[in-house]
């Protein structure tokens, strides 16, 4: 379950680019200080943002703010992302994905703080834009930057620990939030721009390994062969290059853009409702950032396995099981009246999501062309967030009709989705490894 490799050989051999394999034959990966320096930075910024997020609704409401209204401030984030996402995503195979990386984080560090101001309702949804925008950014910059560094067999590992690393800024960030609870909201605003800000550190430091400058080491080094991590585009990349459509690779990238639709569509709910739903159930704040808490920390536990999950077995059918899981408890959820039962099914909910969030990311990796890794992780996010978006926008407006409507709703979109992925994955593979794609 490492991202370290095991050597092809038990003898002791010295690596093509000269540099002397560790005892037992093992090495570190180049690509492993990449991984780790991102993982951090996403845990940083999930930190701060994640500490304002569960009591965002309860604040906006204190402010005057309707329940609609409430909703469209959530959506907000994730309509700006819709377009920020595509690109930069685009944008990121052009100019580099780290820079595009660090101006999210900067312009998310910005954005956060201008909630310190006094503003009405549409004042506030504009700034969530911003954030919206700014970490829709960055996260495609992110995972492009793993797709492109580490190699297939272990990118699903490598994305569970950067996804890891987001859920363990969430497990943390909602203690910190109800600690300080909705009276101290200034105070978490400026956590959340601060630790953005932070976040940029480690994507600063991190470097090229020494000797990748010359060619023999740098094609021998994925990190520093990979030009997006590097920070200029692919030498010859040609505008004519498209994302496949048709075949085997046009289908799977086909299923996990409809995965993403499916997963956005139940974020969505959750997103404006959630809060809402554990409010209607008299939660206290506590119990509130605990639930964000305890929805998180399985994710990070469970991340490892379900990483070398996805790089040794079938990752259609983890992504179609684990949305089928989730589909489950969102038609469970409100029909639930008891707050402790309401916050252990959501974390029970968690490892679900962790299956199959590095299936779909190492399937879409594998499906894109290597110079359009970027607009492949921006066309999914963007989907994703676009249905994220629609479905908050929506949401508040149902769950002041009925709590059951909006959740209810979601998940039988979803399952519609979730049902069609068989039929659209027809022919193709979901394993890596062998020429059919079985992993060995």
């Amino acid at each position: 379950m490492s991202l370290v490799q095991d050597s092809p050989s038990p003898c002791r051999r010295r690596p093509a680019d000269g540099r002397t394999p560790e005892p037992g034959g093992r090495r570190l990966p180049p690509y492993l200080p990449f991984v780790a320096a991102l993982t951090l930075a996403t845990c940083l910024q999930w930190l701060g943002s994640s500490a304002v997020l569960p009591l965002l609704p309860l604040y906006l409401r204190r402010q005057g703010t309707s329940d609609a209204m409430v909703g469209a401030v959530m959506a907000a984030f994730f309509a700006a992302g819709v377009v920020a996402q595509y690109l930069g995503g685009r944008l990121g195979d052009r100019i580099g994905h780290r820079p595009v990386l660090l101006i999210g984080l900067v312009g998310y560090a910005v954005a956060s703080a201008g909630f310190l101001l006094p503003l009405a309702g549409p004042g506030y949804a504009v700034l969530r834009a911003g954030q919206g925008a700014a970490a829709g950014a960055a996260q495609v910059a992110m995972l492009a930057l793993v797709t492109g560094a580490v190699p297939a067999a272990v990118r699903g590992r490598a994305i569970s620990a950067v996804f890891g690393g987001e859920l363990a800024g969430v497990a943390i960030g909602p203690l910190l939030g109800s600690l300080l609870g909705v009276s101290r909201m200034a105070t978490l605003f400026l956590v959340a721009s601060g630790a953005a800000l932070l976040a940029g550190l480690p994507v600063l430091v991190i470097r090229r390994r020494p000797g990748s400058g010359g060619s023999a080491s740098a094609t021998a080094d994925p990190v520093a062969a990979d030009p997006a991590v590097a920070g200029t585009p692919p030498a010859g990349t040609s505008a004519r290059v498209r994302l496949p459509r048709t075949g085997p690779a046009g289908r799977a990238l086909v299923g996990v853009m409809l995965s993403a639709v499916a997963s956005g569509v139940l974020t969505g709910v959750y997103e404006a409702c959630w809060t809402l739903l554990l409010d209607y159930r008299h939660a206290q704040p506590w119990q509130i950032g605990a639930s964000w808490t305890l929805f998180a920390l399985p994710f990070v536990l469970g991340a490892p396995i379900a990483g070398w999950v996805a790089d040794h077995y079938d990752r259609r059918l983890l992504v179609v099981v684990g949305l089928l899981v989730s589909v489950g408890f969102a038609l469970a959820y409100p029909w639930i009246g008891d707050v402790t039962w309401l916050i252990g099914l959501g974390a029970a909910e968690s490892l679900g999501v962790a299956f199959a969030v590095p299936a779909a990311q190492s399937l879409l990796g594998q499906a894109a062309p290597a110079d359009r890794i970027g607009q492949a992780q921006g066309l999914f996010a963007s989907i994703q967030t676009a249905a994220i978006a629609g479905t908050a926008l929506v949401s508040g407006a149902l769950f002041a009709v009925a709590a059951w409507w909006p959740f209810t709703l979601a998940a039988v979109v979803a399952l519609a989705l979730t049902g069609l992925l068989p039929w659209v994955w027809r022919g193709t593979s979901g394993w890596i490894g062998h020429p059919d794609g079985r992993a060995g």
